[in-house]
C-alpha cells in the first residue's frame, strides 16, 4: 500500500502515518517541519518518503507528488490532513491576516494536496483522497469564525469532489473529527467532551478509509453533538 500524509510532523498526522508504516505501507510524509519528519525517517527508513514543504505552496506539492509518484507508483491513499487553528475575531483588522492564513492552509491547502494525483489516480480508476474536515465545519463557533468557516468549506469542497469523481474509482472520503490530544488542542482552555488520543483516532480513521465511507465524524458522539448544535437557534 502507498499513502500519502500532509501535517504528518505531529498530531493526527503523524498517528496516521505511522499508523500505515506499521502495517507495512509505504508513506510520503509531508509537514512544514523537516527536522520532525526525521523521525519517522530514522524509524522507518525504507518506507517513508519525507518531503518538507508549504501545502500552500502549488509547486512544491506538485514535485513532491511528483517524485514520491515516480520511484513508487500512484498512491492508494491521499490524506490532506494539514491543518492550523487560530482565534480570530473580525473586529480586529490584524485578524485579517490569520483569516487568510487558516483559510489558505485548511481549504486550499487540501487542494493542492489532491491535484497532483487525481488524473493518474483516474487513469488507474483506483485510490481515495481523503479530506480531514471536523465537527467544528458543522455550525460557526464564537472566536473561531475562520476555522469553523475553513472546515465548513472542505466539508462542502469534498462533497463537490466526490460528484466529480463518481464513477471514476476514485472515492473521496470526509473524515470530521472532534477532540482529539494534539499540540492544536493543548492550549484549548475549555473543556473537550469525547477526546481522543491521536493514536486512537488514527485507527478509527484508518478503518473508516478502508470502508470507504463517503462521510464520517469521530467519534460517533460528536456526530450526535454537531447534529444537536445545527439545531440551536441563531439568538443564543
Amino acid at each position: 500500500m502507498k499513502v500519502v500524509v500532509t501535517g504528518a510532523s505531529s498530531g493526527i498526522g503523524l498517528a496516521l502515518a505511522r499508523h500505515y508504516l506499521e502495517r507495512g505501507a509505504t508513506v510520503s510524509a509531508i509537514a512544514r517541519r523537516g527536522e520532525l519528519l526525521q523521525t519517522l525517517a530514522a524509524e522507518f527508513p525504507d518506507k517513508v518518503f519525507c518531503y518538507a514543504l508549504d501545502v500552500r505552496d502549488a509547486l512544491a506539492v506538485q514535485q513532491a507528488a511528483n517524485n514520491f509518484m515516480a520511484r513508487v507508483g500512484v498512491p492508494d491513499i491521499v490524506i490532506a490532513n494539514a491543518g492550523v487553528s487560530r482565534g480570530t475575531l473580525t473586529e480586529y483588522a490584524e485578524d485579517i491576516d490569520a483569516f487568510q492564513q487558516v483559510m489558505d492552509i485548511n481549504v486550499l491547502g487540501m487542494v493542492k494536496t489532491f491535484q497532483p494525483f487525481v488524473n493518474a489516480m483516474r487513469d488507474a480508476r483506483h485510490g481515495k483522497l481523503v479530506g480531514i474536515a471536523s465537527v467544528a465545519g458543522f455550525r460557526g463557533l464564537p472566536g473561531a469564525g475562520a476555522y469553523s468557516a475553513s472546515k465548513a468549506a472542505a466539508i462542502s469542497y469534498l462533497e463537490s469532489l466526490r460528484v466529480e469523481l463518481r464513477g471514476s474509482g476514485v472515492k473521496v472520503v470526509a473524515i470530521c473529527p472532534g477532540y482529539i490530544k494534539t499540540p492544536m488542542t493543548a492550549v484549548n482552555p475549555y473543556s473537550m467532551p469525547f477526546i481522543l488520543d491521536a493514536d486512537d483516532a488514527a485507527q478509527r480513521m484508518a478503518r473508516e478509509i478502508e470502508r470507504g465511507c463517503s462521510f464520517t465524524v469521530i467519534p460517533w458522539q460528536m456526530g450526535l453533538v454537531g447534529r444537536a448544535m445545527k439545531l440551536l437557534p441563531n439568538w443564543l
